[in-house]
């Protein structure tokens, strides 16, 4: 029979190895400068912080405000699927000009036109102003 002192000993040997993988674990899952984001297929994407500046995901970040909320604890996902944000990685690692960064945001606008008819609406009226403007 194993005296208690020896199974303390041995409990408190395995609670170290646990944490020790957890570490290794959660410290491996994102590279400093970057940040994780979700599709709506539940695809997983690591993009570097410096393209917070861009356009193209500030209007993502706050199209998923709106449709999904503000994730107090969870994941950010974004209202794409991740052949379109495969696509929109492409672009933005070849540096868009300002007129490609208008179109390809059209295009996010209106491929989100088929889940939400609201913000349809409000993207047909805001296009409609950009073409009066010129």
């Amino acid at each position: 029979m194993v005296s208690t002192k020896i199974l303390i000993r041995m409990a408190r040997k395995w609670q170290k190895l646990a944490a020790i993988g957890r570490r290794r674990i959660t410290s491996s899952l994102v590279d400093k400068g970057h940040f994780v984001i979700y599709t709506t297929d539940k695809k997983r994407f690591v993009i570097p912080l410096a393209y917070l500046r861009n356009t193209i995901f500030v209007e993502l970040l706050k199209m998923s405000e709106e449709e999904f909320g503000l994730p107090s604890d969870g994941p950010i996902t974004l209202p794409c699927d991740s052949v379109a944000m495969n696509y929109i990685l492409s672009l933005l690692q070849r540096s868009l000009a300002k007129y490609l960064e208008k179109a390809v945001l059209n295009s996010v606008a209106s491929y989100r036109c088929s889940s939400n008819t609201s913000y349809c609406h409000q993207a047909h009226t805001d296009q409609q102003s950009l073409v009066y403007g010129f």
